[in-house]
């Protein structure tokens, strides 16, 4: 092509429309999980939600590639490794303390963006909660540390208990210091504390013969996405044995569990998402500080305490955020 021809194709190109020329690729979101879409259908929404602040759609400007484990932990690297492959923009790593050391412990570039309870800290994913440092950051539920507060309010429904059970799902990494903290904390409020543990179905099932084998008189639900997954059977098990449960949030509430206290998840997974789009248009995990929830939710649902025989103290049905009649 001579000189004059080649300066005549280059401006020509110039004036073209813009739906003829080279379109940029749409980015892409590796969206991870150990658990299972069927019962997380509101917090995916919830993530949508988040996108769609900072003016991303599904489909639209922004692709999402989803990967569940449904609780099949040792998935996790192997996911974690082809999103990396296929060189996502981010990873949105959700459900619970597993997925975002999984997806960290192969990339140390692509931003990670974590929804979950345990401390992130502690987990050694960020330097500090309001410097991050590195590829990841996200929103941290606190839950764990919502145990004290959560023991309080089951002495205050039930001051005459003295025996209770914890249940916690020992394939957690944050397990350990979940019971250390019940422990810690049971014994001022005059509390004798039984642990149970349950990773699947069936072992709730077992868990729940021990409790009331062992007598125990009320319950206590650590955080964890399995047993948020598994909301129905573990009201359905504790309605069954008759025992009033304290858990940590107002799905199981809603679910028909007696009563909830904790961070809000859906607004969690709002909250990340915002985040995963502000990466998107340039933002660095290492200045996104880790949120933590400023609203603590109190449900209480007055037809499980009446099957149960139960009278709330007018000082909770007043603190409340929402009675379930």
């Amino acid at each position: 092509m001579k000189r004059r021809e080649f300066i005549t194709f280059v401006s020509s190109a110039a004036m073209w429309p813009l739906g003829v020329r080279a379109q940029p690729a749409m980015p892409v979101i590796g969206f991870i999980s150990s658990e299972s879409p069927d019962s997380f259908t509101h917090f995916v929404h919830a993530f949508h939600e988040g996108l769609s602040e900072t003016g991303y759609v599904e489909g639209r400007n922004v692709a999402v590639e989803y990967r569940w484990a449904r609780g099949q932990l040792d998935l996790l690297p192997l996911f974690a490794a082809d999103l990396v492959k296929r060189q996502v923009n981010v990873i949105f790593a959700s459900g619970g303390s597993v997925s975002a050391p999984a997806a960290k412990a192969v990339t140390g570039i692509i931003p990670i963006v974590f929804v979950m309870a345990a401390d992130p800290v502690r987990l050694g994913l960020v330097a500090s909660l309001n410097r991050p440092g590195g590829n990841v950051t996200g929103v941290n539920l606190l839950s764990a540390e919502l145990m004290t507060k959560q023991l309080d309010l089951l002495h205050e429904l039930a001051p005459k208990t003295r025996t209770i059970a914890l249940l916690v799902n020992p394939a957690s990494p944050y397990t350990e210091l979940q019971i250390k903290d019940a422990q810690n904390a049971a014994p001022a409020r005059g509390l004798q504390l039984q642990v149970l543990r349950a990773s699947s179905g069936g072992e709730l099932e077992t868990a729940f013969a021990m409790l009331v084998q062992q007598r125990a008189e009320a319950l206590l639900i650590a955080f964890n996405p399995f047993f948020t997954n598994q909301r129905d059977q573990i009201v359905h098990l504790a309605a069954r044995s008759g025992i009033p449960a304290v858990y940590p949030a107002r799905e199981f509430a809603t679910a028909g569990g007696l009563m909830s206290y904790g961070g809000s998840v859906t607004d969690a997974y709002r909250q990340a998402a915002v985040y995963t789009g502000k990466i998107l248009k340039g933002a660095k995990p290492e200045e996104l500080p880790v949120t933590q929830p400023t609203k603590f939710e109190l449900v209480i649902n007055l037809n499980t305490a009446k099957t149960l025989g139960l009278t709330i103290p007018p000082t909770l049905l007043a603190t409340s955020d929402e009675v379930i009649e």
